[in-house]
């Protein structure tokens, strides 16, 4: 909800947001963190913003 880095997933997979944050979440857990939120901070930069 950062930087809407799952929602803009969820809608461009057209499911619903909570559940890619919570497979995100779990997955981050699951990955000792760190690969997790790199990841989150590169696509943070990598995607477009939303014309909304």
């Amino acid at each position: 909800m950062l930087a809407g880095v799952c929602g803009g997933i969820a809608d461009f997979f057209e499911i619903d947001p909570t559940l890619v944050r919570a497979g995100y979440a779990i997955l981050t857990c699951f990955s000792a963190a760190f690969p997790g939120i790199l990841l989150y901070i590169l696509l943070c930069f990598i995607m477009p913003k939303s014309e909304l």
